[in-house]
């Protein structure tokens, strides 16, 4: 996505606009423009001139975003592209606004109202009163001159904005005042002083520049609030480091970190900042990763670890090699990440914008209507001016173009800080809407590296005397479960002995000889050939396979020494973090590619709905698009068979420590590693929405309401009519109260299931209506097709979902039917049905 600047906006009007004019380019895929950031991110083939000159044709300015933003970590100004330039302006604008205001209203209100002193010169001189006010107001206009250019701007291009119906109240208040007073001075000079009076009430001089200078007092507010959406996002920038000390032909040398290339040697000491990505290769610390992934423990590093940019180094020193610099660091990626989400557009958001494109020109039309209409029903000029007036400035296209932007860049920069990075503000809206959450078991349910579980000797034996004779034997292979046993044995502060004639048998086991002795492990079937196995032990055996481990048997010249259980276990906080997806009225599915004892063991452990087992890579994008068709369906996973999955799903979310291929497949992306990130990132996501929807409401209501009093509606029935100042006053605030609304959802707290409703899962009272069956002869997706087709015919069966790499077909029935029927139904397709549960 290429991103642009663009300036001269001031309300949703505008972005409609620029929107519409860069989508008709030719070689433009998809534009979307942010109100909230002045930005504008463009897909597609069109050059940067084509796209440029379509916003100049619009009435706007563009330019290509600034390189140092893209990379910041390398680039010392890249804060200042999110730097707040348009607060310091607007509070100077208002500053002088209001000292001038001030003297104003003093002659026209205070003076008429209140009777307070003026010079002497002034009093009975109406005319020099008018003229004062005249030359006040003109002075408070210059200083707003902005809004009158930018107005008058865009109804010449057709494209009228909020700037202009500041521009048409005001300029319409002045120019009425400016005849009331050549009309005032013919009435002086005929000797009317009535008639001076008369006019002498027909001023809205003071009208006109409260208008400008109340409409600048939100403007400045707005900004101030719209400042503080980005924090997040300019607190990562800031944590780019700006040097590092680099090892060159063995001196130390600190260079800025744009000379910082891939491969290049540099050292960190306690305390300082890791400048770019890269790997250790001497010494070992803890480095506090908080910056990256909100986690405040700090994790431990050694020799061959990963370390990443703007992490700290807290106690020991370390030498390291580069691997990533630039805009590949982690952090470069993560502000990338955070600036594309607020560079893109919420759905939500196409209905504010369908409304803000044709607001304006509806505004200035029912203004005109009203002031015609109340001058045929016979009120006065001036009394029909104010209530036009009064609906052009009360009107706020502002409120609904920031609704759905403040809160999308305030809740992706609350998940930043916690480690959550949502890619765009699509995934942001959409994660809050699953209904279906489907977990990879390897990495993202389980810790995906085996660990020792059970240490079971055998009679006369100790699991002292069992561990060290599996070390032992263990310390030579190769076989990813050996390095289970090696963990724990390490744990355990043995030493391992030196073993001779080491055999690996592959499929069966290992054999070697240990001071004298000799050693054997493996499974049951190899260990039978070895020593005598009790039906004790087999039992123990058969009760650690039903719970999904993997049972090691050891001997020990010739006899049973014990039995050591390995197994992927379940992570920490996999159980709870189920139960609260659960709580939020998910339906949680497990897919692994494991057989399914062992699956099933695993889905108990973590509280699953559902399992699905003997899955492919393939097999499980097609579970995906099944499972699509019951809801909205969001798919974690870590690995690189899980990418065709992710990119199936509606939510793809891929844990932060997995593969490159699973981050860049996936809508969200999870720092921590951490399975109670999920339910966290979804909670996210629906107070987000809540609040754009109460932005929208506020946004719809407000001009609602507001349009009508101001139009004099209700005068007739109880003598409602609103002056135009107290009208800009609202408008003012409207915008301010929007953006601080989204402010709120800093506050929200992502972890706290405590909030969650209480929802029952549609999926769980299904599941009380589903059978699985167990079919055998099932080769490819032609298969898979023939038995869903005959399965579906039947009047009861409202889905069926088949694998046949699994062999299975999970079947929902709207009714009872019997197994026979459904046995007879899939055999008479030349298939076997070995079971239906």
């Amino acid at each position: 996505m290429e991103q642009y600047e663009v300036t001269g906006m001031s309300c949703a009007a505008c972005s409609a606009r620029v929107e519409k004019a860069v989508s008709k380019v030719p070689g433009v895929e998809s534009c979307s423009v942010s109100l909230l950031t002045n930005s504008m991110g463009v897909e597609g083939s069109a050059s940067h001139q084509e796209i440029i000159a379509a916003v100049e044709a619009a009435g706007y300015g563009a330019a290509a975003k600034a390189a140092a933003v893209k990379n910041a970590p390398t680039a010392a100004p890249a804060g200042d592209a999110l730097k707040d330039r348009e607060t310091p302006i607007l509070k100077r604008r208002l500053y002088y606004s209001l000292g001038f205001l001030i003297v104003l209203m003093y002659f026209s209100m205070g003076h008429m109202m209140w009777n307070w002193p003026v010079p002497a010169f002034f009093e009975n001189n109406h005319v020099a009163m008018g003229l004062l006010q005249l030359v006040l107001t003109a002075i408070v206009m210059v200083i707003n001159q902005k809004f009158f250019i930018s107005g008058f701007k865009g109804l010449i291009h057709k494209a009228p904005n909020m700037d202009t119906l500041v521009a048409l109240g005001s300029g319409a208040s002045f120019v009425y005042s400016l005849y009331a007073l050549f009309a005032m001075t013919g009435a002086q000079a005929a000797g009317d002083m009535d008639g001076v009076m008369a006019y002498m009430h027909e001023f809205y001089f003071e009208s006109a520049a409260m208008i400008l200078t109340l409409i600048t007092v939100g403007k400045m507010l707005e900004a101030r609030s719209k400042g503080k959406t980005t924090d997040a996002l300019k607190s990562l920038m800031k944590l780019a480091p700006k040097t590092a000390t680099l090892l060159v032909n063995g001196v130390e040398t600190e260079v800025s970190i744009e000379q910082v290339k891939k491969d290049d040697i540099f050292v960190v000491r306690p305390g300082e900042n890791i400048p770019v990505d890269g790997i250790v290769l001497e010494g070992s610390s803890a480095v506090n990763e908080s910056a990256l992934t909100g986690e405040s423990i700090p994790v431990d590093k050694n020799a061959g670890d990963q370390v990443s940019a703007a992490t700290v180094n807290q106690s020991g020193f370390m030498k390291c090699r580069a691997s990533r610099v630039g805009e590949d660091t982690t952090l470069s990626q993560i502000i990338q990440m955070v600036s594309d989400a607020a560079a893109t557009k919420a759905p939500i958001a196409k209905v504010a914008d369908k409304v803000s494109g044709v607001f304006v020109p509806a505004v200035i039309a029912i203004s005109a209507v009203t002031i015609v209409g109340w001058l045929i029903a016979g009120q006065t000029v001036g009394f029909a001016l104010a209530r036009g007036i009064s609906v052009l400035v009360i009107s706020c296209p502002c409120a609904l173009g920031l609704a759905t932007p403040v809160a999308i860049m305030v809740g992706n920069g609350m998940g930043a800080k916690h480690g959550i990075m949502f890619k765009t503000a699509v995934s942001l809206e959409e994660a809050g809407k699953t209904e279906i959450v489907a977990l990879d078991k390897t990495g993202t349910i389980t810790s995906g590296e085996p660990r020792v579980t059970d240490v079971v000797p055998a009679s006369g034996n100790t699991e002292t005397d069992l561990l060290k004779s599996a070390f032992a034997l263990e310390k030579k292979s190769e076989h990813p479960l050996a390095r289970a046993v090696l963990l724990r044995a390490e744990e355990e502060g043995m030493e391992a002995g030196e073993v001779t004639d080491f055999k690996a048998l592959p499929g069966n086991g290992l054999s070697a000889v240990l001071n004298g002795a000799s050693l054997a492990g493996g499974n049951l079937s190899f260990i039978s050939t070895q020593c005598e196995v009790t039906n004790e032990m087999k039992t123990a055996s058969e009760r650690l396979a039903e719970e999904g481990k993997t049972p090691l048997f050891f001997s020990k010249d010739g006899k049973l020494i014990g039995i050591i259980a390995v197994a992927d276990t379940v992570k920490e906080d996999s159980p709870q973090a189920v139960k609260e997806l659960q709580n939020m009225g998910i339906h949680v599915v497990m897919l692994t590619g494991d057989n399914e004892r062992t699956a099933k063991a695993v889905g108990r452990q973590a509280g699953v709905d559902e399992v699905i087992a003997g899955v492919l890579p393939d097999g499980k994008e097609s579970v995906i698009r099944s499972l699509k068709k019951k809801g909205k369906v969001a798919m974690v996973g870590d690995g690189i068979n899980d990418a065709p999955a992710l990119t199936r799903a509606d939510i793809g979310i891929a844990i932060g420590a997995g593969t490159d291929i699973a981050i860049d497949a996936a809508d969200v992306v999870l720092m921590k590693s951490r399975l109670s990130d999920v339910p966290a990132a979804i909670r996210l996501s629906r107070s987000t929405l809540k609040n754009i929807h109460e932005n929208l409401f506020w946004a719809f209501f407000y001009n609602a309401v507001g349009i009508p009093l101001a139009a004099g509606l209700w005068y007739p029935l109880f003598g409602w009519k609103l002056n135009p100042m107290f009208g800009a006053a609202a408008m003012s605030l409207s915008s301010f109260c929007v953006v601080t609304n989204a402010l709120r959802l800093n506050f929200f707290k992502l972890y706290d299931a405590g909030r969650d409703r209480k929802i029952k899962s549609k999926r769980k009272e299904e599941k009380m209506m589903e059978k699985t069956m167990t079919i055998e002869g099932m080769m490819c997706g032609h298969c898979e097709a023939r038995v869903k087709k005959c399965l579906e015919g039947l009047p009861e069966v409202t889905e069926a979902i088949v694998s046949h790499e699994a062999g299975t077909a999970v079947v929902t029935l709207s009714a009872p039917v019997g197994d026979d029927v459904l046995k007879k139904t899939v055999e008479d397709q030349d298939y076997k049905v070995v079971s239906v549960r």
